[in-house]
């Protein structure tokens, strides 16, 4: 398989003869393991620092052993004649090809909670890509995928919350290379917008927070109409918000506010 290929989980399990679950699959047949990183689902807090996956070992409930199932076949990955093959999880029933990777330190444990929000003790295993840095991963799906663990953060009580910060006091944030597509906007429509607003936010109507070192006021060109749904870069497309408003739209978009930015370009096209 080639690094990047995405399959779904039947063609996972006939290429590799293994199970269609869990996040460490053996196969006798194959002679491999399979570890699959879920960043969607998954109750396990699997980190890339610096091109080392900090994979987490099996067991879903309690403290995990080291020598409990195929936790035991990781460990010795790189003397068994075992070969272990990394798939990623970044949106359901999508399996992201890393490659082969072996045990690039000894494995290590950390404390994480369970299904049942219980803290307990893990086993982590530093994993690094016998051939290849880990593939950039699209900015949007990693975007995405920050969006679910949010939601999950949300559900967890503040006792458990305050416990699993506790113990992670000088804890490394994990980091992964992302691509991305940018836009290459017009700037003379950029700064048509700014001149049409005269230092007003033209959502709360509101003068500018501050002014640049340059003296000009600073406000921000949104487009009403995102480029990446199909909108245009054009001035009728635009307009120069204060930098909360700008935030406000991106996170939350809401109807009225879009139409009277609408109305409101459109009005300004024809008297500025």
């Amino acid at each position: 398989m080639l690094q990047g290929q995405v399959i779904n989980n039947d063609e996972l399990c006939e290429i590799f003869k293994c199970s269609t679950q869990g996040g460490m699959r053996r196969s006798y047949k194959t002679n491999t393991l399979v570890l699959v990183s879920n960043h969607v689902k998954s109750i396990y807090d699997d980190k890339w620092i610096e091109n080392v996956l900090h994979y987490t070992g099996t067991g879903k409930i309690g403290d995990q052993s080291i020598t409990f199932n195929q936790n035991h076949t990781l460990n010795n990955s790189n003397n068994n004649g075992v070969i272990v093959h990394l798939f990623e999880v970044f949106k359901e029933r999508e399996y992201f090809y890393q490659g082969i990777v072996k045990l690039y330190a000894d494995p290590y444990q950390d404390s994480q909670i369970d299904e049942t929000e219980t803290l307990r003790t893990v086993w982590m295993f530093p994993l690094k890509l016998i051939d290849n840095n880990p593939a950039e991963i699209d900015l949007e799906l990693l975007n995405s995928v920050k969006e679910i663990k949010i939601k999950k953060a949300r559900q967890i009580s503040s006792e458990t919350l305050k416990k699993i910060a506790e113990n992670k006091p000088n804890r490394k944030p994990g980091k992964r290379k992302a691509e991305s597509e940018t836009f290459e906007r017009d700037q003379n429509i950029v700064e048509y917008a700014l001149r049409r607003a005269s230092g007003l936010c033209e959502l709360c109507e509101n003068i500018a927070p501050f002014n640049k070192l340059d003296g000009t006021p600073f406000l921000e060109v949104h487009h009403i109409h995102y480029l990446r749904n199909g909108g245009v870069d054009s001035i009728d497309n635009v307009c120069a918000l204060c930098p909360n408003c700008h935030r406000k739209m991106h996170a939350l978009n809401i109807y009225t506010d879009v139409e009277k930015l609408k109305r409101k370009a459109e009005l300004l096209l024809i008297s500025y």
